[in-house]
């Protein structure tokens, strides 16, 4: 049975918005609006498996891997690393949280120092952690190197002299020099063309298995999730709506935003063939997370909506082993 490293609990995180025109005295209360940008997520992650965390843009996503990463401090909940709980980590423990925890963010050119060479920057985090004794950190950069599959000549380069998918894989070298338990990719592979796309995929599915590595995978990209991931996590509006193993999202999604996403991604089709009409397509506007409906978060947009969609928020419901839901049509 697969080991839990990550415990996630009803997580939230709240970002208070000021009126800026307010601002008139030091003394006079400021009135202000709240962003929920993640309300309530709770997700298990298992050794040496990727999650994915698939959803629109703003539906937080991101802000989650932020959380996990103790980059920000969550409003309410809890976030437990094996078995201690991240957001108390100080000292030692957090320096030893940083090396296990590691990520891989969407713009490796905005990532990497550019006054740094890519020795240096892959030499960072051995030096940092002391991962290596100072003689052998040569050595250890081109091992790493040769593991992403890049020459070790590139070493003396600078960001800015190399391709974007050779960034993109010097910020996983960087990510994987310290013998990371987890990594977080956040659109790991955004912006890359389809052959640069589908090498560093290969190269993720590699190290993970060569290196034992867990992923949580964030992606809007729902052809890569399906492609990497063995459990996918469905987020709307702060929320996880659905989650389940890859081949029962892919194959019998129950969420109706599910069946919208699936229902989007574009199709190769034979010259005179005509084209699969979207199901379930959907209409109208992302709510604001500022103002929020009622209900169901996402009934201003069900083509399945019912009454009490916008009464009431339905609960997590288990219809089938391991594939859970939240949506009134299967209560």
């Amino acid at each position: 049975m697969a080991q839990q490293i990550l415990q996630i609990r009803d997580l939230k995180k709240y970002f208070i918005i000021p009126n800026p025109f307010l601002f008139r005295t030091v003394l006079r209360k400021v009135e202000h609006k709240t962003l929920k940008a993640v309300d309530g997520v709770s997700l298990d992650i298992f050794s040496r498996e990727a999650m994915g965390l698939v959803g629109e843009s703003g539906c937080g996503k991101t802000t989650i891997g932020r959380l996990i990463l103790k980059a920000i401090k969550p409003t309410a909940g809890t976030i437990r690393f094996g078995d201690k709980p991240v957001e108390t980590l100080e000292g030692k423990e957090l320096m030893d949280f940083r090396k296990q925890v590691q990520v891989v963010f969407q713009d490796p050119f905005l990532s990497l120092n550019p006054r740094m060479s890519v020795r240096r920057i892959v030499a960072e985090p051995l030096l940092v952690h002391q991962m290596v004794p100072p003689g052998q950190v040569q050595e250890r950069v081109i091992e790493l190197m040769e593991l992403v599959g890049l020459d070790p000549h590139l070493t003396t380069l600078y960001p800015y002299e190399l391709s974007t998918g050779q960034r993109k894989r010097i910020a996983i070298a960087r990510a994987i020099a310290t013998n990371p338990t987890l990594l977080v990719a956040d659109e790991a592979v955004s912006g890359l063309d389809v052959s640069v796309k589908a090498q560093i995929l290969n190269l993720l599915s590699n190290l993970q298995e060569s290196l034992g590595l867990t992923y949580l995978f964030i992606s809007h990209d729902l052809g890569v999730v399906q492609f990497v991931c063995h459990t996918v996590a469905i987020m709307y509006l702060g929320k996880v709506v659905e989650f389940g193993d890859t081949k029962s999202i892919f194959e019998k999604p129950l969420h109706p935003y599910t069946m919208a996403l699936l229902g989007s991604i574009p199709k190769v089709r034979a010259r005179g063939e005509v084209p699969t009409p979207i199901k379930s397509p959907l209409k109208g506007e992302i709510p604001s997370p500022i103002d929020l409906p009622s209900g169901c978060r996402f009934h201003v947009r069900c083509p399945k909506r019912m009454a009490k969609c916008t009464e009431w928020e339905p609960s997590f419901m288990d219809v089938e082993a391991g594939h859970t839901v939240s949506c009134f049509l299967y209560c």
